[in-house]
């Protein structure tokens, strides 16, 4: 009966895992062959000899090169009619800190990169400020691609592109994730709440913490702002056991 207990909550966890997997976009896992495990196993009530071995196939996790290769030059929402360049994402594939935003803008069009314009020069201090550099983060956006005008995603364009953000998150596997702007939050927690109500404290993605906070775009028009995002960032610093500078 002990070992019947033990391969029923083994089922259901493999369930469990396999179901998360499928909400992220992956249907499929990589099979790599597997080194044998020797010993006796009981099978329908009777043991088999001791030198019978039972093999299970580890699960090998996804990496950004796989992601990115899946994406491919998409054409998945009229998005990719009026772009340059698709923008995937960039920096430490391992890193303990990623910052996820709303869309490309112009420069991040022209150049591929996330956060290059003016606003991406503010993150860039910000993420000095918290004492990183900026290869050592993740930076990504919810799209992947520019919104004509620099308009707001729409949700068709959203539902497209999330399950590459989903699968990338999961590549890197960071110890806490910022959320920068509205879109970034909402899409991220599924939820309607504005951003000043989000902000200022960790939520729950799949168990990694999450501090939705102010778009630095916003925070070039209201320059006020950055007492409010400064102390979200340090609550991350805390996180990750940073020491504040006096």
């Amino acid at each position: 009966m002990h070992e019947a207990e033990e391969a029923r909550q083994l089922v259901a966890s493999l369930c469990a895992y396999l179901e998360d997997l499928q909400e992220t976009g992956i249907d499929g896992l990589a099979y790599a062959e597997p080194a044998p495990v020797t010993g006796t196993v009981r099978l329908n009530g009777s043991d088999t000899s001791p030198t019978a071995s039972v093999q299970a196939a580890p699960v090998e996790q996804e990496n950004l090169d796989q992601v990115r290769l899946d994406l491919g030059e998409c054409a998945r929402c009229s998005l990719s009619g009026t772009r340059t360049n698709l923008v995937f994402g960039i920096g430490n594939p391992a890193a303990r800190l990623v910052f996820v935003g709303e869309a490309p803008g112009r420069d991040e069009d022209l150049q591929g990169e996330p956060f290059v314009g003016e606003a991406g020069q503010l993150l860039t201090k910000i993420i000095s400020a918290m004492q990183f550099r900026r290869s050592d983060v993740y930076i990504c956006n919810i799209l992947k691609c520019r919104p004509p005008g620099n308009r707001n995603p729409q949700p068709e364009e959203i539902e497209q592109c999330q399950p590459f953000l989903l699968r990338q998150l999961g590549a890197v596997n960071p110890e806490a994730i910022v959320c920068l702007g509205t879109f970034a939050a909402q899409t991220l927690l599924q939820t309607k709440e504005p951003i000043s109500k989000l902000r200022g404290r960790f939520h729950d993605y799949h168990g990694i913490p999450l501090m939705p906070t102010f778009h630095p775009a916003f925070l070039l028009r209201n320059p006020a702002m950055k007492r409010e995002v400064w102390e979200d960032m340090q609550k991350v610093m805390r996180l990750l056991n940073i020491e504040l500078k006096k």
